[in-house]
């Protein structure tokens, strides 16, 4: 292939394919942002820091992680695109990480392996949750916070109890990333309906784990052809296994990290987005909310610049969306309740 083909080629999938063609505006006329990724050196920290560092939107990346954390940047910052890179390490450096961010991404903590489920993660991730939104309420009180860290059922109130122990909480700013429910979603809808999948909207709604995972498949956008109840349940079962589906095909050596790094990027740019004044940004997410009798829920949640603008409601349910939703309720209300538990202990 010719040099210049190949630049042309690369060009066009930079500037127009970038996170599914998704809108960017002129970084000549937007507000200075600084984002901060906590747990940059991992699995999922990597590829969304430079999906990040491609994003026009941001003009400071923070990347930290108690290690490797310099070289990552190094790496990253190469890349001539907008933002300033900076790469942090270890405790010392945590605060200078934080200062100033106005989205604060976390992906931090150990991944699933096989055989695991996402409750296995909690005695390890949830501590390192707590320490690191300990430094948050110190060093950036005001930020829109990502949470990305598993099982997110627990560490979104997790974040919460810290925080109010603070005094810095703001349910407008505290999301749960439920988006890559969504993606799977989209992808496997599209695949079954036979349509083009940069067109698909599917709400996925009430948490991040197994049956909590309840995508919302009557009120999919485009219609395609019309899915028999088995297709339904089949397609609902794929997107709460997604997670799973990965760990085993990876048999031991990694989870959901790359498609999870772009559903984080997609929300993180939609917080952006909101934070500058786009109109009419709606994305899923799990946040503190009263559309059900639980504490915390994921919804369409309308996105602006105080974070949270309006969290939506459900929509009209089928009896199996209904049966779907009764069935999580006591399984996420356990996870909120652990979360809750853990961080007053």
């Amino acid at each position: 292939m010719r040099a210049s083909m190949l630049a042309t080629i690369l060009k066009r999938s930079t500037t127009s394919s970038f996170l599914l063609r998704r809108s960017y505006h002129s970084s000549e006329s937007q507000p200075e942002r600084k984002v901060t990724v906590l747990g940059a050196a991992g699995g999922i920290g990597q590829p969304l820091a430079l999906l990040m560092k491609l994003n026009p939107l941001v003009s400071k990346l923070a990347l930290y992680d108690i290690a490797a954390t310099p070289g990552v940047a190094a790496d990253i910052s190469h890349i001539n695109t907008r933002s300033l890179v900076n790469g942090y390490m270890g405790d010392e450096q945590l605060g200078e990480a934080l200062e100033g961010s106005d989205v604060v991404i976390i992906p931090a903590g150990v991944p699933r392996k096989p055989g695991m489920t996402r409750d296995d993660l909690f005695n390890i991730n949830a501590g390192i949750v707590k320490g690191l939104c300990t430094a948050i309420a110190k060093y950036c009180p005001n930020a829109v916070i990502n949470m990305i860290s598993n099982p997110v059922n627990s560490t979104v109130p997790i974040a919460a109890e810290v925080f109010k122990k603070a005094g810095t909480y703001d349910k407008k700013k505290l999301f749960g990333v439920t988006t890559l429910d969504v993606v799977r979603a989209k992808t496997f809808y599209a695949g079954k309906v036979k349509v083009n999948v940069a067109d698909v909207d599917v709400p996925v709604v009430g948490g991040h784990a197994g049956i909590t995972i309840l995508p919302l498949f009557s009120q999919a956008t485009p219609k395609g052809s019309n899915l028999s109840d088995e297709e339904i349940t089949a397609l609902t079962k794929r997107t709460q296994d997604g997670g799973t589906e990965v760990v085993n095909a990876k048999a031991g050596k990694g989870s959901a990290t790359l498609s999870m790094a772009y559903a984080g990027a997609v929300f993180a740019d939609a917080c952006l987005k909101g934070l500058n004044g786009v109109p009419d940004i709606v994305e899923c997410s799990y946040v503190q909310s009263t559309i059900t009798d639980l504490p915390f829920f994921a919804s369409k949640v309308r996105l602006g610049k105080n974070g949270v603008e309006e969290v939506l409601g459900l929509g009209n349910l089928t009896d199996f969306e209904k049966q779907g939703l009764e069935n999580l309720k006591s399984e996420l209300k356990s996870s909120i309740d652990k979360g809750i538990e853990f961080a007053n202990a």
